[in-house]
């Protein structure tokens, strides 16, 4: 499979499989670029969102290295008063998958799940 036939795939299960999603974007965190993006409110910017975002991840990485702590990060959630954020870092720290869910329509226990699902097939196939 191509990686644009992969990426589709990502979008179909995203924007059909996660409860209450309201966008997502898969973000290299090397060059900031959005390599595919889907939103069911063409008021947000899946793209603008997730690059804002990755300035958040890249200052944990650096939070990390300046502690001298041997982690990794998951994911990171950023609650606002009707969404939920989930900033999903790939295994091999290459790829930042960004989705933003409606906080009363979603389970986050799946939706963390599924994400990490998601994250394990986009790190083997990419």
């Amino acid at each position: 499979m191509s990686t644009n036939e992969i990426l589709k795939e990502f979008k179909e299960n995203v924007m059909n499989n996660v409860p209450g999603v309201i966008a997502f974007s898969i973000v290299d965190i090397k060059d900031g670029l959005s390599l595919i993006s889907g939103t069911k409110n063409p008021k947000f910017d899946p793209e603008k969102a997730a690059i804002y975002n990755l300035e958040v991840v890249k200052a944990k990485f650096k939070a990390i290295d300046a502690l001298g702590l041997k982690e990794t990060i998951s994911d990171i959630l950023i609650t606002l008063d009707n969404q939920i954020h989930i900033l999903t870092v790939t295994n091999d720290n290459a790829f930042l998958i960004y989705v933003a869910i409606n906080a009363k329509d979603t389970s986050l226990g799946l939706v963390r799940s599924l994400l990490k699902d998601y994250s394990s097939e986009i790190v083997k196939t990419m």
